[in-house]
């Protein structure tokens, strides 16, 4: 039995990130009267063991490219049993939905694929959707120019490749203004200074690009069976619109009968962050207006 009709809201994050950057979201959602909870994947936040030369000041770059990773070996597979435990664990108190922006996008569509009968939505916040195996494997047929690859490029700890990681040292913008600022306007332009160094703060070093593989690849059968809703975020200069309105037509083309919810908000790409008010309005109506 169910204790409330009213759904909650769990959160995946997004490459590098863990369940801290959801707090403002998650704060805002509670004065609105909705539960929440934020997902720490595996080798993820503040549980996981993550190298102390990350956090040290001066930084140490020897020690940082050849501390060991929390994200060894971690695949899709594990992020998706951990998801699911965490959603078995919330079902007994009414519906749930997914939500991820970014890379945990594609957690969410392998979750989806693996338990469609334990959510009544799935929320993509600018999120990574893939909807045909070769969007894995082909140049996607759109203009892709986003800003955050140049930016991400400046802060890369290429030594750390042989454990199968991508290492990025975020906290290198403290030191570097012109640094602070290209990371700045690429990942979260509407926030102020104060703000993005607080996200800088709870960013982690490390991801694993091992889990863009066919398991986050959409199933009509599966993942198509769930109502989804795809919040184009206008402004996002990681993911650009054009880019998510691609993601948006594939998936459409693969489940027509159950094509997105699209919902438009005019913020940056971790806009929940810095103006958490809006993500709150948009999703306490998506599951006013579309019940879950």
């Amino acid at each position: 039995m169910r204790i409330t009709a009213h759904p909650t809201f769990v959160f995946v994050p997004g490459g590098s990130s863990n369940a801290r950057a959801w707090g403002p979201l998650q704060n805002e959602l509670a004065l609105r009267g909705h539960r929440s909870y934020a997902v720490d994947l595996p080798g993820h936040g503040d549980r996981a063991d993550q190298p102390a030369a990350y956090y040290r000041q001066p930084q140490d770059m020897a020690a940082l490219a050849a501390a060991p990773s929390a994200m060894r070996g971690i695949t899709l597979r594990d992020n998706v049993r951990h998801v699911v435990d965490v959603l078995h664990r919330l079902a007994p108190s009414g519906p749930l939905a997914l939500a991820g922006n970014s890379f945990g996008g594609l957690t969410v569509t392998a979750v989806a694929n693996a338990v469609p009968e334990l959510l009544d939505r799935v929320v993509y916040l600018s999120a990574v959707c893939l909807s045909d195996p070769a969007m894995i494997t082909e140049e996607w047929d759109v203009l892709d120019d986003n800003l955050l690859d140049a930016a991400a490029a400046r802060i890369s700890v290429p030594d750390a490749a042989n454990q199968g990681v991508v290492r990025l040292n975020w906290r290198a913008a403290h030191a570097d203004p012109a640094l602070f600022a290209q990371l700045k306007t690429a990942v979260m332009a509407d926030s102020t200074d104060h703000q993005f160094r607080m996200l800088l703060d709870s960013m982690d070093p490390d991801e694993n690009h091992g889990v863009l593989e066919e398991g986050a690849v959409a199933r009509a059968s599966r993942w198509g069976a769930v109502p989804h809703t795809f919040v184009r975020l206008n402004e996002d200069l990681s993911i650009p619109p054009a880019v998510q309105d691609n993601m948006i037509r594939k998936a459409d083309e693969l489940t027509p009968e159950n094509p997105f919810d699209v919902r438009t908000l005019a913020t940056s790409h971790v806009g929940y962050f810095s103006r958490p008010h809006l993500f709150a309005d948009l999703l306490a109506d998506l599951v006013r207006t579309a019940p879950v």
